[in-house]
């Protein structure tokens, strides 16, 4: 069953969306922040469960505080091979540090022209915030690209101390 609840935050209210397992935990789906391009709207059928969500909830504030640099939630499947991948990539990204396109798309050996096909595949990341992709910046540093607007990716870099307040 798909499960939903709202989370207030400094980015503004969060959408967490997911998935219920057998053990009684839940596989994170989704985390979308308002305007984002590509959010995740309520679904009928959805059930409203912020229970389901304290143990993510948590992690998401200590994040925010300062206190947590990396997440431990179990996340839902989701996305094609390449962006699986490309996803990987993003979650050994370490705090506070950054990469460029350029290099995911090594990663995943997709030079060159495959770094446009990186940058899609980080675009359509889910899980904005917990999978790290504010973390991937352009050549010589550029911020570039981020679903929920530069000025976020800008606060979360300069929360993890990734760049110059």
């Amino acid at each position: 069953m798909t499960v939903y609840a709202w989370e207030d935050g400094p980015l503004g209210e969060m959408l967490l969306v997911g998935e219920e397992t057998a053990d009684g935990r839940t596989a994170l789906a989704s985390l979308s922040l308002p305007g984002q391009k590509g959010a995740v709207a309520v679904q009928d059928g959805w059930r409203c469960a912020p229970s389901a969500f304290e143990g993510i909830a948590a992690q998401l504030r200590a994040y925010f505080e300062g206190t947590l640099t990396r997440f431990d939630i179990g996340y839902a499947c989701g996305g094609t091979d390449f962006q699986r991948r490309v996803w990987q990539v993003l979650d050994g990204i370490p705090y506070g540090q950054t990469v460029t396109y350029g290099e995911v798309a090594g990663r995943v050996g997709a030079s060159g022209a495959g770094v446009r096909a990186v940058g899609t595949a980080i675009g359509r990341n889910p899980l904005l915030v917990v999978r790290p992709c504010h973390r991937v910046v352009g050549a010589g540093g550029a911020l570039r690209g981020y679903a929920a607007g530069l000025e976020r990716k800008q606060r979360l870099l300069t929360l993890e101390g990734a760049l110059a307040v």
